[in-house]
Formats: structure tokens, sequence, C-alpha cells
């Protein structure tokens, strides 16, 4: 199996997309039984350009909606998500870990170790899209749920060609620079403004155009769950592809390659300037062991940063004004949807601006951008310690492992704080331009909570860390967990026979009491913290007992 760079690709590759895969099927039968159960009245008795605004069609069961919500949306930043990471490390890891050199010294070609790579990924990318065709044919079947005039299986092709779109993009960034928080931090980040920039331009007359300019509007811009493949954006998005193939090979065959990590900390560039050199000093200490955790910041930094700049300005700053440019029509429109429809998306009523930030920002986007900050921050922790045989060295010093687990954590902490505070101080500039006139302190509010949600799942992702010493395990693990609980917090509350259960889901403790109108909710804040320690006790218990690996 291993005999050949293609097929130690997918070798490498293949379980983190195969966990997605599975996930989405789980998603979308769930949710498929839920939609199934309302009443469809709800939804015919829409307008006709509400419907089609939402691709809701008139011959369809209500549960085919469940194709649009799940796969349309979170099924496609999952699988492209996990194509740009598969992209990013593709090469860039390669160096990262020290092991390029040892794959070079094979009789193979820059270029045919690199195409062989990018099979990989090409691969891996259509496999699971014709997994995810065959859920979809498979789902309605078992539930009974009638699908005409639907075609799942064009969302399907138009999925799988926007995530290998995104996938070759961090490659070639991963070839041209070998940094692989560059390449999949810039990836993600044009994945994410042409998700929120498809969705949001259309609202506003004249701006419609714009957005053929972001990738995104080619995978959902012609509506192919009802209208079929539209094969002109097929081939804008392959041509995009080659591009990112291209570039991937002439910038991987002209650099100088890295044999280890040489990154500098942002530690080491405050002593290396005069200025601030005192101030370094004192914030590092006299010993190794006082940095941990500053150091483990500064491995995480590229993330961090560009992910406070995208909520701070996409999705804080220029909301704001943009709410003025809405169409009075449109702001009234989600007080007309059904409450099943707008619960995927956390909720929200566009005629306030409170609803339209929670409609656009806190719903989803802030949620994701802390998750995927501690997230990260938490699995690499420890687990990365391991992977690359540095955990020894680190126990070498006079510190027990808790103080190990304890700096750690504090890294965490503080990259969650910095995110949900770019969340806060965008979304209050928002208001400020805009004029709308929301409350500061109930935008804090709704930060914080922000910020302790990500802190939950990224305790979870240190205690996989801890308890397995693999960070695949940690990110996928914790990944899968937080999507299924997002769900079942959106869909269990459509159905009044167990409405309570969704307390059992941590993002119920976020927005179930309106932090945006209504300001904190003390409860709500102390068991998103409690379960956070809980979780970091929970992690330092297994990392103290068990046998640590020092072998990659």
């Amino acid at each position: 199996m291993l005999a050949n760079v293609f097929t130690k690709t997918i070798a490498d590759r293949w379980k983190g997309m195969t966990i997605g895969v599975i996930s989405l099927f789980a998603l979308l039968v769930m949710g498929m039984a839920v939609y199934r159960d309302i009443d469809l009245s709800v939804y015919t008795s829409l307008p006709e350009a509400y419907r089609s605004l939402f691709n809701i069609p008139t011959d369809a069961d209500v549960g085919a909606l469940a194709f649009g919500v799940i796969y349309g949306s979170y099924g496609a930043l999952i699988v492209a998500s996990l194509a740009i990471a598969i992209g990013a490390a593709t090469i860039a890891g390669e160096e990262r870990n020290g092991t390029i050199g040892l794959l070079l010294a094979n009789p193979k070609s820059r270029t045919i170790v690199l195409t062989s790579k990018g099979a990989g990924l090409t691969a891996i990318v259509a496999a699971a899209g014709l997994a995810l065709w065959g859920t979809a044919w498979l789902t309605p079947q078992i539930l009974g749920v009638n699908t005409t005039g639907m075609h799942p299986g064009a969302l399907i092709l138009h999925l799988t060609m926007v995530s290998l779109f995104f996938g070759l993009l961090a490659l070639a960034i991963g070839a041209s620079t070998g940094k692989t928080g560059v390449a999949s931090g810039v990836s993600a980040g044009v994945m994410a403004i042409s998700f929120v920039a498809v969705g949001l331009l259309p609202l506003f007359e004249g701006w419609e155009d714009l957005a053929r300019a972001f990738p995104w509007y080619y995978f959902t811009g012609a509506d192919p769950v009802n209208n079929g493949v539209d094969w002109a954006h097929i081939a804008i998005l392959i041509a995009g592809c080659v591009v990112f193939a291209v570039v991937a090979v002439v910038g991987f065959k002209r650099r100088d390659l890295r044999s280890q990590t040489v990154g500098v900390s942002v530690i080491d560039r405050l002593r290396s300037n005069p200025v601030t050199k005192q101030f370094a000093d004192r914030l590092a200490g006299s010993v190794f062991v006082s940095r941990i955790s500053i150091k483990t910041f500064s491995e995480s930094q590229a993330l961090i940063y560009i992910t406070a700049a995208l909520m701070f300005l996409v999705m804080g700053l220029m909301l704001g004004p943009m709410y003025n440019l809405l169409d009075e029509t449109l702001r009234n429109l989600t007080g007309q949807l059904p409450d099943a429809m707008l619960a995927m998306f956390g909720g929200g009523d566009m005629s306030t601006p409170e609803g339209w930030y929670q409609l656009e920002t806190f719903g989803m986007m802030a949620p994701i951008a802390v998750l995927a900050v501690t997230m990260v921050m938490g699995a690499r922790s420890l687990a990365a310690e391991e992977e690359h045989r540095t955990m020894g060295l680190l126990l070498s010093n006079p510190i027990s492992r808790s103080y190990v687990l304890f700096e750690k954590t504090i890294a965490m902490v503080v990259g969650g704080a910095i995110v949900g505070f770019s969340i806060f101080a965008g979304v209050a500039g928002g208001s400020l331009l805009g004029g709308l006139g929301m409350s500061i302190g109930n935008i804090a509010a709704t930060s914080l909570l922000a910020a302790l949600i990500g802190l939950v799942f990224g305790a979870l992702a240190l205690l996989l860390s801890a308890a397995t010493g693999r960070v695949k395990i940690a990110v996928y693990g914790s990944t899968v967990v937080a999507v299924l609980l997002y769900l079942w917090n959106a869909l269990i509350p459509l159905n009044v026979n167990i409405a309570g259960w969704a307390k059992w889901s941590p993002f119920y403790y976020y927005l179930s009491s309106d932090p945006l109108n209504n300001g904190m909710n003390w409860g709500h804040g102390a068991i998103l913290a409690a379960l956070t320690l809980i979780l970091v006790a929970l992690a330092v218990a297994l990392f103290n007992r068990r046998d640590l690996r020092q072998t990659g």
C-alpha cells in the first residue's frame, strides 16, 4: 500500500475524510427525519418569491430540505475544510515534519512527488463525493422521503468540485511557501469570505453580480439541487483547479526547501527589537518552562490573527453599514419563515439589527471561528509534542505534566479570548458605524458566550489530545462532536415532545437566552465555564496516567 507517493498520501489522509462523510450521513438522516415530521404547510404557504429564494420546490417533501441545509452548507464547509487540511499538509507538512529530504532522496523528481500527492488529494475528495452521493440516494429510501424534482447528485458534484478547488489552493500555497499555517489560513479565509459574500451580496440591489467574483458562487449560484448540474460553473471550478496545480508545480520546483521547522516566535521577534526587549524578557521569564504558554500561542498565531481579522472586519464592522442598505421586504422576510429553517443558522430576525447580527454572525460564523482556533490549539497542545518527539525534551525540565497541560490551556484560553474580543469589537464598531443603537453590554455578553462555547470544545480537543497523543483523533473527534451537538440543539426543539433534550447540548447555553437582546445569562455562562474546567481536569488525570509516545 505504501509502494508509492500516491498510495501513501491516500493511506495517510483517508481517515479524516471518512469520519467527515460518516458524520454527514448521520446528520442527513437526523435532519431529514426531523424535517419529515414538520407540517408541510409552513413552507408551501410562503410567497412564491420566498420559496424561490430559499430553494423550496413546490412538489418536494419537506424532508428533502435537508439536502440544502446539511449538504448545501455544513457538508460543503466540512468537506472543503478537510480538503484544505490535506492540501496544506501535502508538501508543507513534509517540510514542517522534516521528512521532505527523505521523500526526495528517492529517485523521483519534485514534479512527480507533487503530482502524486495532488492526485492523492483528488482521489480522496472524489471518493468522498461518491460516498456522499450514495448517502444522498440511500437516506430518502430509508426514511420514505419524496425527493421528486430535486437533483442531489448535481449538488454533490458541485460540492466535490468546490472542495477540490480549495484543497488545491491550499496545496499551491503550501508548495510555494512551505508553511502549513499560511496555506491553511489563507485558503480557509478565502473560503469563509466566499461563503459569507455569496450569502450576503444578493440581498442588496445592484450587488448581485459581485457574488460571481467568489468561488462559493459556483457551488450554490446555479441552485444545482433544484436545477441540476451547471456545466459552465463546473468548468470554471475545473479551470481554477488547473491553475492552482500549475502554480503548485512551478512554486515547488523553484523554491529552496526547508528540512525542519524554522519559524520565529512572537517572543523572539520582540526580543530582537531594542524597544521591546526588556518587556519581552520579563514576559518570558528567566527559565525555559515559563515560556510554554507563549511558545504554544506563537505556534498558532497565524490561525488566531487571520481568524480574528476576518471576524472583526467581515463579520463585524462591515455588516453594520450593510444593514441600512437592506430592502424593507428583505428585513421582514425572516418573520415569515419557519423556525425550523432559521434554527439551522442560529435563529435571528432581520427586522432588527440584533436579529441581523445573530443570523449573519453569532448564529453560525462566530462559534465556527472560535472553535476553529480553540480546537486546533487544544488538539495540538500535547499530541503534537509527542508526534514531533519533543515531549521528552519538554518534560526533562523540572516541571510536572500537570504544569505543562496548564500552560497549554492558558495559551488556548488566550487564543479563544482574542477571537472573542475581535467579534465584540467588530460588531460594536459595526453598530456605531451603521447607527444601529445596539447595546454594547449585550454585544459583549454574546461575544463572551461565543468564546466560552469555543473553550468547551477546545477543552474536549485537549482531553482527546491528552488521552490519545494523536492530533488527528483530537481534531476530528472534537469536530464531529461539535457538529452533532450543534445540530442536536437546532433540530431537537422542533419537536415539542422532546424539546427539553436540547439542554444536553452545550450550544443550548450559548444563544437560547437571546443575549443580544436580553444581556448576559450568568447561569448559562457558568455552565459553559464549568464544562470547560471539568474537561480540562479530566485531561490532566488522563495525561498523568498515560505512557507517552516518543516516536512518531
